[in-house]
């Protein structure tokens, strides 16, 4: 269970840190707007640069914490019927010592006829 939220959080992280990269390059691209407007080619185009960068690394960030979510709610399944195969060992168990001690199916003669029909 640690590990899962060690992982929600990471994901969040990731989620932060795209939509930071997602701020820097719209600052970035009116950077680029500004030296345009100003004749500054070679600003504009560093600045370009940048923006792209930011947009790419902004992508690569959500693709990650895509992927941590999948792996968190994979990991969340199991945990969970991991919890109910036990609950079902320990009520098949007391269910076998119930039968075992009532003998049901020997008290009455149509049990027992079902009991080899579907032995």
């Amino acid at each position: 269970m640690n590990q899962i939220m060690e992982l929600k959080f990471m994901a969040k992280t990731l989620q932060r840190q795209a939509r930071k990269c997602e701020k820097e390059e719209k600052a970035d691209k009116l950077k680029v707007k500004k030296a345009i407007e100003k004749g500054n080619m070679d600003g504009a185009r560093i600045y370009a640069e940048n923006a792209i960068r930011k947009r790419t690394e902004q992508m690569n960030y959500l693709r990650l914490s895509s992927r941590l979510d999948a792996v968190v709610a994979r990991l969340d399944t199991q945990a969970k019927m991991t919890t109910i195969n036990k609950s079902m060992a320990n009520i098949v168990k007391s269910l076998d010592s119930s039968l075992a001690s009532s003998k049901l199916f020997t008290s009455d003669p149509y049990f027992a006829s079902l009991r080899i029909e579907f032995s």
